[in-house]
């Protein structure tokens, strides 16, 4: 996995061509302008979206501006989602750009979490990361790292930086010498009825209706699952 950095850099440069749009009812002040973007597919919406609140703040009295959130066709995007992952589930069948719609009012408090910070971001992704590694290595690889390689892991996400990330992730995706591969593939399945997520480690298990089924998922069938090496679309 390691070995196929060209693939790698083809996934990390990944970008989808995004309109943001403010909520028509949320205009006060001036009519706003859509803003256009690029987004990584590997990333979160509040680590990229810094410059979409600056831009459409202009158009709103300062005392209207609370918590910023966005919905593409009446469904809240959820901020612990990758990018990627959430066109894929919602959007993939549309035309581009896609279109996705910014709230300063009325939060969802029902469909999404807040997320006060890039502080919880980041805890996520590092849980997300630490979830994987106890499949994959015992959690040995990434207990052995000092805090500045998880820093380094994380800045390099955030700021965009395949080199970065991929010093400190290359040894999360190697297995030892003596062992053909990994014994468990870390995965988890998104369902788009609800975006809900289930998660289970060395299982694969679907839910249909209330009907659970389960069954053990080895490594060598695990083609049809995306491994952690961050990404999760």
């Amino acid at each position: 996995m390691t070995d196929d950095k060209d693939v790698l850099r083809d996934v990390w440069f990944g970008r989808i061509p995004t309109c943001f749009t403010l909520y028509q009812d949320e205009i006060t002040e001036r009519e706003a302008e859509p803003y256009y973007l690029l987004l990584p597919r590997v990333s979160y919406l509040t680590l990229v979206t810094d410059k979409v609140k600056k831009h459409f703040q202009k158009a709103l009295r300062q005392e209207d501006v609370s918590e910023i959130w966005f919905e593409y066709e009446g469904t809240p995007l959820k901020w612990h989602y990758p990018i990627g992952l959430l066109f894929d589930l919602l959007a993939s069948s549309s035309a581009l750009p896609w279109n996705i719609t910014v709230h300063f009012k009325s939060f969802p408090e029902k469909d999404l979490l807040h997320c006060p910070s890039k502080d919880a971001v980041e805890a996520h992704f590092m849980s997300c990361m630490k979830e994987a590694d106890a499949l994959k290595h015992k959690s040995q690889v990434i207990n052995e790292m000092q805090k500045k390689d998880h820093k380094q892991l994380w800045m390099g996400l955030q700021n965009d930086r395949f080199d970065q990330f991929w010093a400190i992730n290359r040894k999360l995706m190697e297995y030892p010498p003596e062992e053909n591969g990994f014994r468990y593939i870390p995965f988890r399945i998104y369902q788009k009825l609800g975006l809900s997520t289930l998660y289970y480690p060395g299982t694969m298990q679907t839910k249909v209706g209330l009907e659970l089924r389960e069954r053990d998922l080895p490594a060598s069938e695990s083609g049809l699952c995306s491994t952690f090496q961050h990404y999760e679309s």
